[in-house]
């Protein structure tokens, strides 16, 4: 394992722990991390004894300052590009209200014995006498060979002792594309319940790193089979399932969520647009109907679905900033590009489309690509070939037009100050007209040509210039 500690640091702990006489390991993730080829910015460092104490000195050693979490018996200093996160070796026990441990000194098989999985309780010594020794007491490398999510202890312990364990245990298996070991998966079956005593913040830090995997539907395939999903988020568990009726099915809206979020992972690595794959079907389920003659329907689900974003971004304590915005007008739009990719594409619908979506259009484009999950491979083809078509005309208007982040070419001031008028009915009108105009193609998106339009709209209302504005 030498060659793994080239990195100067730990030669510097090395020497700083055979002079202070302290055993010293590199533990958990960066270990876990050298053997899946990962490279990882984070090292923790484990000393048997103060640990605090430790990181003080090691600060002084590689000149840097060092953050101490005493209520957490540990401290972080950062080294090059690297975080640095040293503890002592401790045991716990746990209370059966709370993920909180009491906390005791220990040995270094105590504390691998507290670690939440066997492929996180590698440590490897940075002592002298055995420098670079590999101590694996849970066979975590087999574990990561077979590419298993194994506790060190009797799972159920585990998972009632610390809850989050058990979203934690689903983000490795997502992230790693890993199994989770039979008696685990069973033992999170059991004590799914118990995730009452986790906040809902550090839940849905564990969901979205879930959701930024590189195939988000493993840990969310998971979340469901063991029934955590319907306790933590049980809006999208509404989507399961399919009815029918004089047999006419309708697909499974949360397979077919998956799907489309699995797609959105290919494309993109952002994490709002992955939650708008999450919500763009949210309402299906509440505007579902049965219709004799076309099957079912869902008519209105992306407007029904949009006006539940903000409570959904309210119930799991996701920011309600300009990224839920972003998501609510995804899940809004969803169906726009669709619809013009079905039909001809006029340039009206496509400045329309434009002027709608904003800056937000090639987001909306790749979310709508993705929510392409037929299995009728010539449907598939020539949905994608259409939204080759909208694209191009996209860009083609944009370029022409200027649609997009759309700045009226006359103001309401403008109209007040021709008609000589103070705000009222008339000016909203006016503005709403123009906008219309341009938008339909019936005038340029020009200050001149708008002008003109503007005074003839005026008198059809009766309104007459008084003054002429530049």
């Amino acid at each position: 394992m030498k060659q793994h500690l080239k990195n100067p640091l730990f030669r510097k702990l090395n020497k700083l722990a055979d002079e202070r006489g302290v055993e010293t390991y590199v533990i958990g993730g960066f270990v876990r991390d050298i053997f899946l080829k990962r490279p990882s910015k984070d090292i923790d460092i484990l000393i048997i004894g103060n640990g605090i104490e430790f990181a003080e000195a090691a600060a002084t050693v590689l000149k840097t300052n060092v953050s101490v979490f005493k209520n957490f018996g540990t401290a972080m200093l950062r080294f090059k590009d690297h975080e640095v996160e040293f503890v002592g070796a401790r045991k716990e026990s746990y209370r059966t209200d709370s993920r909180k441990p009491i906390v005791e000194n220990g040995t270094l098989e105590d504390d691998q014995f507290r670690r939440d999985f066997t492929i996180n309780a590698l440590a490897i010594s940075l002592n002298t006498s055995n420098f670079g020794a590999l101590v694996d007491p849970f066979h975590g490398i087999d574990d990561l060979k077979e590419k298993i999510i194994r506790t060190p202890l009797n799972p159920t312990a585990t998972f009632s002792d610390d809850p989050l364990r058990m979203m934690r245990a689903i983000r490795f298996a997502s992230q790693l594309n890993f199994t989770i070991e039979e008696k685990a998966f069973e033992a999170i079956k059991s004590f799914k319940e118990r995730i009452s005593i986790v906040s809902t913040e550090r839940i849905m830090d564990e969901l979205n790193k879930i959701i930024l995997s590189p195939k988000p539907s493993i840990g969310f395939n998971y979340l469901f089979d063991t029934g955590l999903l319907h306790l933590i988020f049980p809006q999208i568990t509404e989507l399961y399932g399919v009815e029918l009726i004089n047999s006419k099915g309708h697909k499974d809206n949360f397979y077919h969520t998956l799907e489309v979020l699995d797609n959105i992972a290919e494309t993109s690595n952002d994490l709002w647009l992955r939650w708008a794959a999450i919500l763009h079907d949210i309402a299906k389920p509440a505007t579902k109907r049965f219709d004799p003659d076309h099957g079912w329907t869902f008519h209105g689900h992306e407007d029904r679905g949009a006006r539940m974003v903000p409570k959904i971004f309210t119930q799991l304590k996701l920011p309600l900033n300009e990224k839920m915005k972003f998501v609510q007008k995804l899940v809004q739009l969803h169906l726009r590009p669709i619809v013009i990719a079905q039909d001809v594409v006029t340039d009206s619908a496509v400045r329309r489309l434009l002027f709608d979506a904003g800056e937000d259009i090639e987001a909306l484009m790749l979310l709508c690509h993705a929510d392409v999950t037929t299995k009728n491979e010539y449907k598939k083809k020539k949905y994608r070939n259409n939204f080759e078509l909208v694209k191009q005309k996209l860009k083609d208007v944009e370029e022409r037009d200027q649609i997009r982040n759309w700045q009226p070419p006359v103001s309401g001031l403008d109209i007040m100050e021709t008609f000589g008028i103070k705000a009222g009915r008339e000016v909203g009108i006016i503005k709403n007209q123009i906008r219309e105009a341009i938008l339909e193609g019936e005038i340029k998106n020009s200050r001149e040509e708008a002008m003109s339009y503007m005074i003839d709209k005026g008198k059809e209302l009766g309104l007459f210039q008084k003054n002429t504005i530049i």
